[in-house]
């Protein structure tokens, strides 16, 4: 990743955060990130795009469906120098940590403003690819591909007055959500 400028200029303006999801974050770019996010111009935050090799691009394209965004790579034809806001997914929420990054509500599910069908699609083509693969290992990958493009994820708070009420009730809750409700 070389220069941000012109889609961080955009994302300043419209007040909203920036994930940049990349295989490295190089050269200026972290000063420069670091820098804008310290004077409050832009909250942004980087990670490393997962996987390796095809593998990694194939990721960063099922991210870009699931949002509703595109791939900024010079090998589909688009520079990041010529990238602009709209070339950006959306999420409602991305929980990142030190060793995953979660995102909520995508831009590109049934709920929000992208396209369910293209994610249906890209569902179907990586079934496709399961059914045709004789490998155990590029079948285990695509599965988690398919579970991580098909999946929902719930987020669950838990709160009560008292410490003792709020384990009891953690623990009913937590019981709740990992059977579906039942009790």
């Amino acid at each position: 990743m070389r220069e941000l400028p012109p889609v961080l200029e955009g994302v300043a303006k419209a007040g909203k955060p920036l994930l940049i999801i990349a295989e490295e974050v190089e050269g200026e770019a972290p000063a420069t990130l670091l820098v804008n996010t310290i004077r409050g111009i832009v909250k942004v935050c980087a990670v490393k795009a997962p996987g390796f090799g095809d593998r990694r691009k194939a990721m960063l394209e099922d991210m870009a469906i699931l949002t509703g965004g595109t791939v900024i790579s010079e090998e589909v034809g688009l520079q990041l120098e010529k990238a602009t806001i709209k070339d950006l997914g959306r999420a409602r929420k991305i929980v990142v940590s030190k060793e995953n990054s979660t995102i909520i509500d995508g831009a590109g599910e049934a709920d929000g403003a992208g396209d369910a069908h293209a994610i249906q699609a890209r569902i179907k083509q990586i079934k496709a690819q399961i059914e045709e693969t004789s490998s155990d290992y590029d079948r285990e990958k695509l599965q988690e591909r398919v579970a991580k493009l098909a999946g929902g994820v719930a987020v669950i708070k838990v709160g009560a007055p008292e410490g003792c009420q709020r384990s009891a009730e953690s623990r009913h809750r937590d019981r709740q959500a990992r059977h579906g409700g039942r009790r």
